[in-house]
């Protein structure tokens, strides 16, 4: 299967494998695809829509997974890195999607395929080797049962390429946790949604890609040279940036616990007494041995971290971020940094998301304090809040399904069915998915887009509420003209988070990171910059207009995906507890109002074009060129 050149900016081939058969094609995908979806989100929506049939069983062999990048994707600027993997959810039945920096999405893309799509289910454990346009399957029984730090390291060997980049699952993803995860290079994870389990119903241990030349030529090279120029020469003038190459994400910890806004104790307060103990600028001080990028990323914001006994971890498997030191660290009252980045290598190590998993232990140690299960259902563990040995012991019955582990590896709304006694009432989540480590109700948007997102609980699908807070140019080029209070869950706000949904949308299609892009306060290049970007890479002259459009069409293809797998309004609901006061906290009493939340659901719908029901309508789907989905939605 060579693959010739030539297309600006992007392969214009997919690579499609089917592991019943071992059959591998190579099909040639025409530009018209790339412009009207552009990439990662937007191929896996397409490819998913179109191929899956309504209401098969997610670890079955009609689910399909696949691996997409961008038509930018290789540009060499910060933050252009990220692959999208998608398949249909084991934990949510919904659409399911993650994104991942790092490597592999330029390797993948210089390897000369643009997606790459599974499907079938291998007899026997296998993994994806391709290479320059070359593809084939390999035996994986001796990998089967490693981690991903020994999977990788084996695969190389194998292979005799050091510089390969390795997607893989760990044992969790073989034993079908419903929230295992794909990891990529040991450190940077595919994290939601429960891909890693796809992967393990397959019997696909990794998908390894390496790209020894360009396969596609840039439009306007030097365009691209001198936006890469001028990011290296401004970023420091960023403070958000420059605090964000120093810290990471872990610092967050310290300002959103003064703040009222760190959820604390199973999401019952906002401040955690604890809080400096875990935070970014006391892992700075103790843990941290290095700092680690990705593709072209001067910022170098994830951290590597070597904590000591009894928790001791490995560089290997990088360091937490902020989500898993609150999941892992407030959520669950534990003070102990280094017990937090042990959880995070077991994660990392066994492949699971550490949100998911850190919520799971929330709510077994609430279940336990109220008394609605004893030692007699947790194995003998006393599942107490701040007892950070209890909280390895329990992740580690998880993440290899033994015991009570098994019960919360199907994840909390599972998990609260099967346990029963009104357990359900603790089990924090969207649509099945475990609820990210940022508090409703002194960010209601975030509130909005929790109950909104397609594939579950997400708090990556729009700007958070303190970005809305005082005019920004940056927004304003989004059509985001006035501030909006935080609290505000008015028409502005509404109108905001939609904006904003199909901004941070546009990033999963483009396979850009957050962090490098404005409004995020670690951004740099502005919505204008993006378009620049797109124009260099292909020559297409494209506007923001038709960026924002394509966002809009992977918004709603998605939202028809759910609604032919059942879903409806009915499900775009939060947990009843954030409808319930803080019990503690800088904003101890806060809450939503439950009445003004669902009343801006219902406008968020109409000014997406949707019905009643959260259905895009006819009108909606037409115009945005969807006219095929149209008339499956509404064939009867």
């Amino acid at each position: 299967m060579e693959v010739s050149v030539p297309h600006v900016g992007f392969n214009g081939r997919w690579l499609r494998v089917n592991l019943s058969t071992n059959e591998i094609k190579v099909e040639e995908v025409p530009e018209e695809i790339y412009r009207t979806y552009l990439g990662g989100r937007g191929f896996c929506a397409y490819i998913l829509f179109k191929e899956l049939k309504p209401g098969i069983d997610p670890l079955s062999p009609e689910n399909k997974l696949v691996f997409a990048v961008s038509a930018i994707t290789g540009a060499p600027i910060a933050g252009v890195n990220r692959v999208s993997v998608a398949a249909k959810s084991p934990l949510t039945g919904t659409y399911g999607e993650a994104e991942a920096g790092g490597f592999f999405a330029v390797e993948m893309k210089f390897a000369g395929f643009d997606a790459v799509i599974l499907e079938g289910v291998s007899e026997k454990p296998t993994y994806l080797w391709v290479k320059d346009g070359h593809a084939e399957l390999r035996d994986a029984s001796r990998l089967w049962g490693k981690t991903t730090k020994e999977t990788a390291k084996a695969i190389k060997e194998e292979l005799g390429e050091e510089s390969a980049r390795v997607a893989c699952i760990g044992p969790a993803g073989e034993k079908l946790v419903k929230f295992a995860n794909v990891m990529f290079d040991n450190r940077y994870a595919a994290g939601r949604g429960g891909l890693g389990a796809v992967m393990g119903s397959k019997k696909l241990k990794a998908v390894v890609v390496r790209g020894t030349r360009r396969p596609f030529e840039f439009h306007d090279v030097r365009k691209l040279v001198e936006i890469s120029r001028w990011f290296n020469e401004n970023w420091r003038k960023h403070p958000g940036a420059v605090s964000r190459s120093t810290y990471g994400t872990p610092e967050l910890v310290k300002p959103l616990s003064i703040d009222g806004t760190l959820p604390t104790l199973n999401f019952r307060g906002g401040s955690f007494d604890g809080a400096d103990l875990i935070s970014g600028e006391t892992l700075n001080k103790t843990i941290l041995v290095g700092r680690e990028g990705c593709f072209a990323c001067p910022l170098r914001c994830k951290a590597v971290v070597k904590a000591g006994p009894p928790y001791e971890t490995d560089p290997a498997y990088g360091g937490p971020e902020y989500e898993t030191i609150a999941s892992f660290g407030s959520l669950c009252g534990v003070r102990d940094l280094n017990a937090v980045a042990y959880a995070n290598q077991i994660c990392n190590a066994y492949g699971v998301d550490t949100i998911s998993a850190g919520v799971a232990v929330a709510f077994a140690m609430e279940l336990f304090e109220r008394g609605v299960i004893t030692e007699l259902e947790t194995d003998g563990l006393k599942l107490r809040f701040g007892d950070a040995d209890a909280m390895i012991k329990l992740l580690l019955k998880i993440v290899n399904r033994e015991g009570f582990g098994n019960v919360l590896a199907e994840g909390v709304k599972r998990a609260s069915e099967i346990i029963g006694k009104g357990s359900e009432k603790y089990a924090m989540h969207v649509k099945g998915r475990e609820v990210p480590m940022h508090e409703p109700r002194s960010k209601v948007g975030v509130g909005l887009q929790y109950a909104l997102s397609p594939i579950g609980a997400d708090h990556l699908q729009a700007p958070h509420d303190p970005t809305y807070m005082r005019e920004r140019e940056d927004l304003k080029s989004l059509g985001i003209a006035r501030a909006v209070d935080r609290l505000d869950i008015g028409p502005e706000k509404v109108r905001a988070v939609y904006y904003g949904m199909l901004w941070w949308g546009l990033g999963d299609c483009l396979g850009i990171c957050r962090f490098t892009v404005l409004p995020h306060s670690a951004g740099v290049l502005t919505p204008n910059h993006v378009v620049e970007i797109v124009n260099a890479v292909t020559g297409w002259q494209i506007s923001l207009w038709e960026l924002m459009k394509a966002s809009e069409r992977a918004l709603n293809l998605i939202r028809c995906f759910n609604i032919r797998e059942g879903f409806t309004a009915k499900d775009d609901v939060l947990p009843d507890r954030f409808f319930e006061e803080l019990e503690f906290g800088a904003r101890k009493g806060q809450k939503l109002d439950r009445e003004k939340f669902y009343e801006a659901i219902r406008l968020f719908y109409e000014m997406a074009g949707w019905d009643h029901e959260g259905r895009p309508t006819k009108a909606k789907l037409y115009e945005l060129g969807l006219g095929w989905v149209a008339d499956e939605i509404y064939k009867s």
